[in-house]
Order: structure tokens, then C-alpha cells, then sequence
């Protein structure tokens, strides 16, 4: 079956989040002994979940950091303050536990999953999974970084790998992606879609110099002027000036919002994947949650892009899921007053009602 008509039915199968659990996840809320909404964002996120999994008394459920690594022929542009080979070195640092998101999910028992995409290379360790597209894209300030059936290939392994998770038991994802260049590929796409100057929505990435960030802010511009994708058609900007990792993390969002469960945002360039999958399945938006603004200069504009807001500023932009992983903790201390904090009646307290 055509990858785009199978893309439709995975779409077609995302269906709203329950009302009637998150209206009852509101009463409980303003039953507890504290002021109404007084937790702001933090009684947002349980009233979400409650949405996403229908049940008004959710639990933090088995969590996986799915992380898709790929690279990016734009690398050639001089875009990078590093060479390549580090996104495969990464990955293996990863399958060892040894990176940043792999350091901080230990906290909380949550597994990092590295899926290899589209790397340069084959994964050597035996936890790296190897569903690579192609090895490496084309530098897309040449020509479209990869073809559309390419582009659409990237976003099936993104959603059957959390499919196949999801047999597994996990039922919270969270995206990361390693790619050297994919601050580069993700200004693109977000240059284009939200039609706005590359300038603004560029940034140094992984500690680029003033004159490496005039090379990435021409090699976008060359990429639009060589291929000039077409911003109605998400898979013709993802193809042309985007990169696999983030075609993976499309996947993740379409196939975790397919099956009911959270999927939770990174940085910058999840947020820009989290974009592209909102318009190619905006039903999936509701499935989706935000964990911090970027501190790459676009980080706000993309939340505002989705409608949505961050709990945490913490000029974090390290990528790999850090972000997202963050936000556990912040449901731990929402859970632990939504099911522990007494009623007003048994903290003897004077019951607050909503006020105009």
C-alpha cells in the first residue's frame, strides 16, 4: 500500500481525548484544600493525561525516550562546529547509558531507546535500533536533502517503533534526536512553514562562532532559493530541506497520539517535528505535551506556532530529550498532591469556589 494512504489510516485512527475524564480530573482538582488552579500548569498536565489515557485518576505509566538519530549532508556547508562522526558516537554512548538523557531518565527508570535512521553508518551496539532510511542525506543546499517516499519511509519508523513499544508495555513517550546539522535542517523547515526571515528563526546550535552562524544562515537560504518547497505541503518542506531524525519524531507524535498515549516534547527541533506532525494529523495535537522553551532563538516562536506553553525556562537546548525528561519530575510533585492532598471538608478548611 502507498506510505501516504497508510499515513492517512494511522491518522484516521487518533480520536479525541475523553472529556468526561478530564471534566472529572477538574472536580477532584478543585476538591482539594488548596486555592482553585493554584498549581497552574502542573494541574494541566495530570487534566491531560486523564484525557489521553480516560481515566480521571492517571498514574505515571512505563516511559521510553525514543531518540532517532540521523545525519545530514548539509554538514558540508561548514554548518557545525563538529564533524559527523559524533552522531553515531553518540548513539553509542547512548546504548552504553552514558549520555546526558540517559544519566537524567535513570532517575525516574525511564529507558532511552536509540533508533539509527539514518546515520552514516550502522549502529554497533546491540541496544541501537537500525532502521536506516538512507545513510546520511543529501546536502540540501545542493538539492533536496532526500526524496518523498524517503521523507515518509522516516516517519513509519517513527511510528513502528513505538508501536512496537507499545506492545512492550510503554505507554509515555518522550522525543529526542541526534543528528550533527539538525539545527540547521530544522531552521529550515521552520523558516518555511511558519514564513518567517531564516535569520530569526536560525540560531548557533551546539556553540557555533559568529562566523559559523553567517554559514548556516546562507546555507538555509541557498537550500530554500535551490529547492523552494512548497509550505502547503509538509512532506515536500521535510523532503527537501529537513533531515530523518526529525521524519522519526513526526512518526513518534502521529503513531503515540494513534495509541492513546502522551508524547512528550523536547527543544527546538522536537517542537518543530511536534509542528509538521500537528499538520499532517492536527487531532494529534492533543496528545502532545510541552516540556520547556528552547533557549535557541526560534524555542518560543515554535510554541507559539503549536498554541502552547511551557513549564520550564531553563535555557536548556542540549536536545536528546533532556528537556522532555525534566518534566517527570514535575508530574511526580503534581501526582503526589493529586492524590495525597485532603478534601477542603477533611482538612477542615472553608471550601473556595470560583469567582468571577
Amino acid at each position: 500500500m502507498e506510505l501516504e494512504t497508510r499515513l492517512k489510516e494511522v491518522v484516521e485512527k487518533i480520536k479525541p481525548l475523553d472529556e468526561s475524564a478530564m471534566e472529572a480530573s477538574w472536580k477532584h482538582w478543585d476538591s482539594l484544600c488548596k486555592p482553585l488552579r493554584a498549581m497552574g500548569m502542573l494541574e494541566d498536565m495530570i487534566v491531560q493525561l486523564a484525557g489521553i489515557y480516560g481515566n480521571p485518576r492517571p498514574k505515571l505509566e512505563k516511559s521510553a525516550v525514543v531518540v532517532m538519530g540521523a545525519d545530514n549532508g548539509v554538514v558540508a556547508q561548514g554548518v557545525t562546529q563538529t564533524g559527523s562522526e559524533v552522531t553515531a558516537q553518540v548513539l553509542e554512548n547512548m546504548g552504553d547509558h552514558l549520555s546526558s538523557v540517559c544519566i537524567m531518565a535513570s532517575l525516574h527508570g525511564t529507558e532511552v531507546i536509540p533508533v539509527n535512521v539514518g546515520m552514516l553508518v550502522d549502529g554497533k551496539h546491540p541496544r541501537i535500533i537500525n532502521r536506516p532510511v538512507r545513510y546520511g542525506t543529501a546536502n540540501m543546499a545542493k538539492g533536496p536533502a532526500m526524496s518523498r517516499q524517503e521523507a515518509l519511509e522516516g516517519i513509519f519508523v517513527g511510528i513502528e517503533t513505538v508501536e512496537e513499544l507499545y506492545r512492550q508495555g510503554y505507554r509515555m513517550f518522550f522525543t529526542g534526536e541526534m543528528g550533527i546539522g539538525n539545527t540547521t535542517t530544522s531552521s529550515a523547515c521552520a523558516a518555511v512553514l511558519l514564513e518567517q526571515p531564516v535569520e530569526v528563526m536560525t540560531g548557533r546550535g551546539a556553540g557555533l562562532s559568529s562566523e559559523g552562524l553567517k554559514k548556516k544562515i546562507a546555507a538555509i537560504h541557498q537550500a530554500i532559493a535551490v529547492n523552494q518547497p512548497d509550505r502547503r505541503d509538509v512532506l515536500d518542506v521535510l523532503a527537501k530541506v529537513g533531515g530523518l531524525d526529525i521524519a522519526g519524531m513526526i512518526g513518534c507524535y502521529i503513531g503515540a497520539a494513534s495509541l492513546r498515549t502522551p508524547v512528550i516534547m523536547d527543544g527546538f527541533i522536537s517542537s518543530v517535528a511536534a509542528y509538521m506532525a500537528s499538520l499532517l494529523a492536527p487531532a494529534a495535537k492533543a496528545y502532545m505535551v510541552p516540556s520547556h522553551c528552547s533557549a535557541e532563538p526560534a524555542g518560543q516562536l515554535m510554541l507559539d506556532a503549536l498554541g502552547m506553553k511551557a513549564p520550564l525556562h531553563a535555557g536548556m537546548r542540549l536536545g536528546e530529550g533532556t528537556g522532555g525528561v525534566t518534566l517527570l519530575s514535575l508530574y511526580q510533585y503534581a501526582l503526589a498532591i493529586y492524590d495525597r492532598m485532603p478534601s477542603f471538608a477533611q482538612g477542615n478548611v472553608e471550601e473556595y469556589t470560583h469567582q468571577k
